[in-house]
Formats: C-alpha cells, structure tokens, sequence
C-alpha cells in the first residue's frame, strides 16, 4: 500500500468470519491496552483464509499498536524490536496509512516499511528478518512488487481541515457517528427499494406508465431520510433531490445531501443497478459519502482523511478502495473502459457534443480517435463514481447531473486516491453545483492528467452549457 506501512502475516488455511477473527485478537490484548482494541475494532479491512486485514488510520495511537505486537502470545520470541527508524515513521505526522495483516496463529513482522511526508514517498526502507510470507516459496518472494512506489495521487487531506471542522463545532470523531447512522439509513432505504421490487413487476404489467410509482418510493425514501437526520441533527441543512426547490444553492453550513433512488429508470425496470446516495457537505464539500446498492449488497463509504471502502454485505467482508493499491498504468484512454450517460436532453449542442465524444471515443486512432477500450452505460451516476473509486471503470465523463447525483461518490473517489476534473476543458476545480463532472481513478498523477487532457482534446473548444 503505497505511503503507508504493512505487517503481513501467514496462517492455516482456517475459515474463519471477521467477527470471530476480531475477537480471537482482542480477546490476547492486555486489559490496560484499550486503545488496542478500538484501534481493531474500527479498522478491520478484510478477513481471508484465516488472516485478517487491519487500515489503521494515520491519527491511531501507533506506537501503543506496536508495543501491543510485542505482548501478543503466538511466537512472541520471533518479534524482534523495532528499528529506531521505524519507530520515527509511526508518528502519525509521518505516515498517512498503516496496514496490518495478523493471522489466528502468529504474526510476521514485514519487509517494507514506507513513510510519507507532504504527499511524496521520502523513505522506504527494508526489514527484513523474516521472509514475507511464510507459507511461500522463499525464492519467490513478492517483496519486490511491494515495494514499488506509487506516486502521490490527488489527496483528499488538507491542512485547513482541523479548523474547518473546529468552525463547525465539530470533531472527527464526530464525522464517524455521522457515517454510521448514514449507513444506517442506507440500510432502511435500500429494504424499501427491495420490497418495492414486486409491486413494479406487477405495474409493469398492468400499466403503461410506472413513473408514478417511481415518484412515490423516490419520496418515500427521501422523506424517511430527511425524518431521521434531521432528528438526530437538526441545525444541519437538508438538501435532497425530491424536496429540491428551484434556486437552492449549497451553504456552507454542514449540509445533508440526499439522492433516494439514483438509477430511477434501472429501478423501475427491475435492473439492479441503482442505490440510494447520501452525503453530508462542510464548505461546500463533502466530507462523508454512502452509497448503497442493496441489490448487490454492495456498501460504499468515505470520510474525509479516513479512506473509502466497499463493504459486501451479503458477507460482512469490507475493503479498502481502491481494490488495487498498487494502480495498473494508465497512460492514455486507449488503456480506459469509459462510463457515459445519455439523460433526458437528447437535442441540441449538449446533446451534438455528448454524442460526437462518445464517437470519437469509441472511434479507431486511424480516423482520429482515441480508441478506448470499451465504453459503458450503467445508468447510475452515484454508481459511476463508486466503480471509479473501486477501479473497474477508468473514467467517467458527464454533463447535466446535480449535487445529489455526485456529492457522495466524489467523496469516495477522492479517498481512494482518484480526482474530479471538470467535463469541459481547462477547469480543473470542479464545483460539486457545477454539473461538470469527470471522475477518473487511482493512478500515477502524471497518467490521470493525461487522460483528462486527451479527453479534453477530442472536445477542442467545444462546451456542455447548463
């Protein structure tokens, strides 16, 4: 994992569920060592095989992490102790992200060690006492993969960030207890979209027009959104899209940011590609994202500073995004599966540009094209922007959505390492109201800024107008 450090551990091949994983280690943490255990409790990354995966976060109390390693009871006598070098890169103005990988029957101490500092890698260094994985071939160690570099991406972390959340009597502390109840209002909305399933199979059945029915579950969901936040927050502003009144403009204030059903037409056609999308903004930026899936179980979340993750819930399994940390190149969108929409407006310049690009996309580089890879149409923007963050799509170039559409995805791509370019040249500052928007993932600063450029070159001149 790039600009963090990794401890990897080898195990039986034991199945074994996160929860029971969790407690078989903090079941071996000291009584007086509590820190240990919110520090596991909150940073569960994924379960395989019998391992675990921990992303603890650079602001964790570090250093009482790796005196906990050495109280551990599996092989205590092979932890050796911790270089002096190592230890000046747990302070958590060193690091931006450590991984932890710990398996039921002992820990292994890693090669790689990486610090950060000011976004570009300033140390990597090897230690090197034990081979990487045990349980391998010790002549095929993957100690040289993990130990490239992956240049700094776009990051989402900003010096201000302290004192914008200060402004508003806030903590990060604070941001975690809002994510979770999101995810827990996520979770209502996402049954409310499954039991309406049955009913739009029938009205497809017995009705020309469900868009009716599309409106009641949109505001159904909405509502029972804006009930519970407001509830639990009610100096927050709300902003959703079925209460959205002509002229509303983003404040500054810490602001909600509701989309109930993003992929209306997929939803109403029983294509399970839609989710409900909320978000809470501070600036006119968002700093938390949830966007959920329920018909693939599929969770996506952000906080600012925290990281994005996909949590599959049909399993209980979280990732860290992007899936690979280590990104694959991107030099050009001839390497790109690119995401398009087409919405309502389907006349027009916008429409005559919307079109021409994605010819020109699709378009052989002999007849002056970009010959990308494919490109794709999943009908969910908010979804569109998790595929970006999660690194199955490269990009995804769009005009004409709103803020409840995108303000949670971005979030999510920008935590997992991706950007937000404008869709029309030259802006590379994006506003969330702008209706501007192209999302392109993890990569090498240098490939992201190619892709956008080349993308920018098919339209010349030309610009979506909104």
């Amino acid at each position: 994992m790039s600009g963090g450090m990794s401890f990897c551990g080898s195990a039986k091949l034991v199945p074994l569920t996160a929860r029971r994983l969790l407690t078989h280690h903090i079941q071996h943490v000291p009584s007086n060592q509590g820190g240990v255990v919110r520090i596991l409790q909150r940073s569960l990354l994924s379960v395989h095989n019998g391992s675990a995966s921990y992303l603890i976060p650079a602001s964790s109390n570090t250093s009482q992490l790796f005196s906990h390693l050495h109280l551990l009871p599996s092989q205590p006598s092979q932890l050796p102790p911790l270089p002096n070098f190592l230890q000046r890169a747990t302070r958590p103005t060193a690091i931006s992200n450590l991984k932890l990988a710990i398996s039921c029957n002992n820990i292994t101490p890693a090669v790689v060690v990486r610090s950060t500092r000011s976004q570009s890698i300033t140390q990597t260094r090897k230690y090197s006492k034990f081979a990487m994985y045990s349980n391998r071939n010790p002549e095929r160690s993957d100690s040289d993969s993990s130990t490239r570099t992956t240049p700094a991406t776009t990051p989402s972390t900003t010096p201000d960030f302290a004192r914008t959340l200060s402004k508003h009597q806030l903590t990060e502390r604070d941001l975690k207890i809002v994510q979770d109840l999101l995810v827990d209002i996520a979770k209502d909305g996402g049954k409310i979209m499954i039991e309406a399933e049955h009913e739009f199979l029938v009205a497809a059945a017995t009705k020309n027009n469900t868009s009716d029915l599309v409106t009641q579950y949109d505001k159904q969901v909405e509502d029972m959104v804006e009930q519970r936040v407001r509830a639990a927050y009610p100096s927050f502003g709300f902003l959703g899209e079925e209460s959205f009144k002509h002229g509303t403009k983003l404040a500054n204030s810490p602001t909600f940011i509701c989309d109930p059903i993003d992929g209306t037409l997929n939803f109403s056609k029983g294509v399970p590609n839609c989710a409900i999308s909320l978000a809470l903004t501070l600036n006119k930026k968002p700093v938390i994202g949830v966007v959920f899936n329920p018909f693939r179980g599929d969770m996506y979340t952000a906080i600012k500073n925290q990281g994005a993750f996909l949590t599959k819930m049909t399993t209980g399994t979280t990732y860290k995004l992007p899936l690979q940390p280590v990104p694959a190149p991107m030099p050009s969108l001839r390497s790109c599966l690119v995401a398009v929409e087409w919405g309502n407006q389907r006349k027009g310049p916008n429409w005559e540009l919307r079109t021409d690009v994605h010819k020109r996309l699709l378009t052989d580089k002999e007849e002056g094209g970009a010959f990308c890879k494919s490109v794709r149409s999943n009908g969910s923007a908010a979804l569109d922007f998790c595929y970006v963050a999660q690194g199955i799509l490269d990009c995804f170039w769009e005009g004409g959505v709103w803020v409840w559409d995108v303000c949670a995805g971005w979030i999510i791509l920008e935590e997992a390492g991706g950007i937000v370019a404008s869709a029309n040249p030259g802006d590379w500052e994006p506003t969330l109201e702008g209706r501007l928007y192209f999302a392109v993932r993890h990569a090498k600063r240098e490939n992201q800024k190619a892709v956008v450029e080349e993308l920018w070159g098919i339209m010349g001149d030309r610009k979506f107008i909104y």
